[in-house]
C-alpha cells in the first residue's frame, strides 16, 4: 500500500524475513542510500560487499538503483540473515511500487521467502540431531 511520509512523498513499505531476522523496509525517492537502523548501510553491513550486493539486488534487477533510498530497521538473527531479509522486503516494496516488476524479480528468485530455520532441539539428545555416545558396555 501506498504511503506518504512528512514530506508528502511516496513511500513503499515491504517486510523480509530470513531465519530469526526480521527486516521492515521503506523504498523513498532518492538517491540510492542504504542506511539500516539509522546507519549507513554499508557500515552497518561491515563493508562486506556480499552483504551489501543482496540487498541492492532487486533495485539493480529493476535498474532502479540511484531512484530509490532504502531505509531499513532490522533486528535479530545475523548480519546474512539481514542481509537476505532486507533483499525480500525490497523486493516486495518494489511488486508494491509497479506490479509489472512481481516478473523479473520472481524469476531472480527475490520474492521467495527462505523457509529454513534452525531446528530445535530434542530431550535426550545434546543438539537438535547430536545423541551421546552409545556404548555396548
Amino acid at each position: 500500500m501506498q504511503r506518504t511520509d512528512r514530506s508528502n512523498q511516496a513511500v513503499y513499505w515491504g517486510t523480509g524475513r530470513r531465519k530469526s531476522s526480521i527486516a521492515r523496509v521503506r523504498l523513498v525517492p532518492g538517491t540510492g542510500q542504504l542506511k539500516i537502523n539509522k546507519s549507513p548501510g554499508e557500515e552497518y553491513l561491515q563493508f562486506n560487499p556480499a552483504y551489501i550486493s543482496a540487498a541492492k539486488a532487486p533495485l539493480e534487477t529493476l535498474g532502479l538503483e540511484n531512484e530509490y533510498d532504502i531505509l531499513v530497521n532490522a533486528h535479530g538473527g545475523g548480519l546474512t540473515g539481514q542481509a537476505e531479509s532486507i533483499r525480500l522486503g525490497v523486493a516486495r516494496a518494489l511488486c508494491e511500487l509497479d506490479p509489472d516488476n512481481r516478473g523479473p524479480l520472481k524469476i531472480e528468485g527475490y520474492l521467495t521467502r527462505d523457509p529454513r530455520a534452525k531446528e530445535r532441539k530434542k530431550y535426550g539428545l545434546r543438539k537438535a540431531r547430536k545423541a551421546p555416545q552409545y556404548s555396548k558396555r
